[in-house]
């Protein structure tokens, strides 16, 4: 009996022997297999070389009077902004592209049509290289811009029935101002972009050539455009010519202001002189942009453009004849905003 429990002892020492060398095995190997994990590269984070952001937005007004003593009319506006934005960045290649579209429309108890109030399409390209001058890139700017459809001042009908004028009287009476591609302003121009400030750059383009395009043969004197051949009629739209080269230099500085994610200020100045048409005479584009965010999806933007086109005649002298003027343009709008980035 005694022979027997001492062999009972033996193979139970030889037992907890074995195990605790597996347990010690499967320790080293478990380490092991834990100081290899930790050797593994960690993957770097893929870059982004694009940010861009879509700005939508919807506003409406309207006015309603009942008994007013002062007068006025009731009215309704409706007006829709996009604002696209897209930019590439990689090494010393920088790439920016924005596209901005407007369109409004107001209905007035006064007239029985809908009268358009903002209209414009405005599409630039920017390319810049690095040069190794700080803040100084070689580029190539592209800008178009035009517009949805016509445009129209409108004049009061007469109804010799002496009843109220019709619709069809009333679109009669209006007069043909613009439309789409009637103009439209397109460049191409390569220089140097400064960009001092993350908010700032400065583009000048000592060669750009210039494009203006008039489809609209009724339109063509208006916006300045040449005659087919000296002497012709200049009451005949026909003989003027739909497009109108020109080759200068352009200066185009932007701003842009982010006070927070609640306010935000933008500007942009551009000035074109024409090599071959009175160089002097420079063409002026200025606009601004403020955009206040009331709410979560709600805002208020108040917009401005300025232009001096010495070639389009918009003012008219007590003698009928039509002479170039500055054009101002500001609105004030309230309503639905909804931006979609990628940052």
């Amino acid at each position: 009996m005694k022979k027997v429990f001492m062999l009972i002892v033996a193979a139970l020492s030889a037992t907890a022997v074995l195990s605790a060398q597996d347990a010690q095995k499967a320790a080293a190997e478990a380490a092991a297999a834990l100081t290899a994990a930790n050797d593994v590269p960690v993957a770097a984070p893929k870059p982004v070389y694009w940010t861009n952001s879509i700005l939508n937005q919807i506003n409406f007004g309207q006015t309603a009077l009942w008994n007013w003593a002062a007068g006025g009319y009731n009215n309704y506006t409706l007006a829709a902004a996009i604002d696209a934005k897209a930019d590439y960045k990689k090494d010393k290649t920088l790439w920016t592209n924005r596209l901005q579209l407007d369109y409004g429309f107001l209905y007035s108890a006064d007239k029985p049509i809908l009268q358009k109030t903002k209209d414009r399409i405005y599409f630039e390209s920017k390319w810049g290289y690095e040069t190794p001058v700080k803040h100084l890139s070689y580029s190539a700017n592209f800008d178009f811009k035009t517009q949805f459809n016509n445009n129209y001042k409108y004049g009061t009908p007469t109804n010799f029935a002496g009843e109220e004028p019709t619709i069809q009287e009333w679109l009669d009476a209006r007069t043909l101002m613009s439309g789409l591609l009637s103009p439209a302003y397109t460049n191409l121009g390569f220089g140097v972009l400064w960009t001092p400030k993350p908010w700032f750059s400065l583009n000048f383009s000592p060669l750009t050539a210039d494009l203006v395009i008039v489809k609209d043969p009724a339109l063509r004197n208006t916006y300045g455009m040449e005659l087919k051949e000296e002497g012709l009629d200049k009451t005949v739209g026909d003989n003027f010519k739909p497009v109108r080269f020109g080759l200068g230099a352009q200066l185009k500085a932007d701003a842009s202001w982010v006070i927070n994610d609640e306010f935000s200020y933008t500007t942009q100045l551009v000035l074109f002189s024409d090599y071959l048409h009175k160089p002097q005479n420079l063409r002026v584009n200025w606009d601004n942009k403020m955009f206040w965010k009331l709410a979560k999806y709600f805002a208020l933007t108040l917009s401005t453009n300025l232009i001096y086109d010495e070639n389009v005649k918009v003012k008219a002298l007590s003698d009928g004849t039509k002479v170039p003027a500055v054009q101002f343009k500001e609105y004030l709008e309230f309503g639905f905003t909804y931006t979609i980035a990628k940052k």
